[in-house]
């Protein structure tokens, strides 16, 4: 090396080495907050490291230019609405973050994810390490505002290492930006335009990628889109990524009213009924053990499989319904709960959205019928006959959740929810106690 060459080298790291030394710091508020950070400073990891809360599903710290696919990192910056992670930091910046409308909006982008595709948590290979689960746990979902569509989606079984769950898939663009072959070349790709997108894969070229770069895209996949053949996530509950803690300092969970406390327990009725579910919920209320024993001096159950009372006998204070509408049935049974009972509470996955037993949603009431009577394996020789009497509830055409048939006054959430979150919950709506349910206990599945 000459020393014009040498000189020019060693000119260009000072300059380099400067740079990194002085790096200009500018002054930001966040919700009225004063920030000191570095100028040019994505604005959700400027957010983070100061101990802000900016939820996202398609920010990556890594991947710059960011992908700003999901929205739900929706702020007001200097005014204007926009996602944040699209921002860089500049001085003097005015950002708004945790405002009602805005958690508002962000909550309704979740709950939207959830509806649109079939997102059933207790089946699905990816839950516990679910990025759109866990954004529903951050942000308290109970339940979506919108109904779910049950979109048929066909699942691609084509590829030679990968299964493409379409109906997971939020289209982050995660995998169209990361999954590379060892030549460069992009494996998936977006297909089609606006409400029809999909991830396309090239099977010439997912046939090239090691099982360590499939088992990496699988990883990758902030939900349970890109699965691998033969491979699974299932770990137990407390190992998963999302299952203990929370990513804020404040508890999601609470209750947030202030309520005036009451002398005492004043004793109450309570009435519990399972349409179509499993039962889980009801086991799950008598998980809480021994501490049943000191509620029996506060409640009574009236119509209830727990003391097998058949009709009420009174007017009861709280109704709690496990299961969803699948037949006739159900929905005479639930209407008469919504009228003997003061509170209506949808308990479990099944009665807030449909649950697992909604998994026939997306198929024809005649396909379901015909694969149960007709076509299955278990029907006996020469037996080819579909239920058909008066005797018999008239099956619907759907599963329906319960609050699409009556009103429902409050959701407890899960498959089946804690049992220690139900108790708090009924108690908090008996004697308004103040409650916060842990992290831990608010779960999906």
């Amino acid at each position: 090396m000459d020393r014009k060459d040498h000189k020019k080298k060693h000119t260009s790291h000072s300059v380099t080495a400067k740079r990194e030394q002085v790096k200009e710091r500018v002054t930001i508020r966040i919700d009225g907050k004063e920030i000191r950070t570095e100028a040019g400073k994505n604005l959700v990891q400027a957010a983070r490291e100061n101990g802000i809360f900016i939820p996202s599903l398609c920010y990556f710290e890594h991947i710059d230019p960011p992908l700003g696919t999901c929205r739900v990192c929706t702020c007001n910056v200097n005014g204007a609405s926009g996602p944040a992670c699209m921002e860089k930091v500049s001085d003097g910046m005015e950002v708004e973050v945790h405002t009602p409308e805005l958690k508002n909006v962000r909550k309704a982008i979740v709950e939207m994810m959830f509806s649109e595709g079939n997102h059933f948590c207790p089946s699905c290979e990816k839950s516990g390490d679910c990025s759109l689960q866990h954004m529903g746990y951050e942000m308290g979902v109970y339940k979506s505002r919108f109904p779910h569509l049950f979109k048929d989606r066909l699942i691609d079984f084509n590829p030679k290492r990968f299964v493409i769950e379409h109906n997971r898939c939020v289209k982050c663009r995660r995998c169209v930006e990361e999954v590379l072959t060892n030549d460069g070349n992009r494996v998936f790709s977006f297909s089609n335009r606006g409400n029809e997108t999909l991830v396309a894969i090239d099977y010439e070229q997912e046939a090239k990628l090691s099982e360590e770069q499939a088992l990496e895209a699988m990883r990758i996949c902030p939900t349970g889109a890109i699965l691998v053949r033969g491979q699974a996530f299932a770990r137990p509950f407390g190992t998963r990524k999302f299952d203990m803690k929370s990513v804020q300092k404040k508890d999601p969970f609470s209750n947030g009213k202030k309520k005036k406390k009451q002398n005492g327990r004043a004793k109450k009725t309570i009435a519990t009924i399972s349409l179509a579910g499993c039962f889980g919920c009801h086991m799950s209320m008598l998980d809480i053990d021994l501490e049943l024993l000191d509620l029996v001096e506060f409640i009574e159950f009236n119509k209830s499989p727990i003391n097998d009372i058949k009709e009420f006998t009174k007017h009861c204070d709280v109704g709690l319904i496990e299961g969803g509408c699948c037949n006739s049935e159900n929905v005479e049974v639930l209407r008469e709960f919504r009228k003997k009972c003061d509170l209506l509470v949808s308990v479990g996955e099944c009665a807030i959205w449909g649950g697992l037993p909604a998994m026939r949603n997306t198929i024809p009431i005649g396909e379901c019928l015909e694969e149960a009577y007709l076509n299955g394996i278990t029907t006996e020789t020469g037996e080819y006959t579909i239920p058909n009497s008066e005797d018999l509830p008239k099956i619907l055409d759907q599963v329906y959740p319960c609050n699409e048939i009556v009103k429902i006054d409050y959701f407890i959430p899960g498959c089946p929810p804690d049992a220690h979150h139900i108790w708090k919950a009924v108690a908090n709506l008996l004697w308004d106690e103040q409650y916060s349910v842990l992290y831990s206990e608010f779960k999906y599945d």
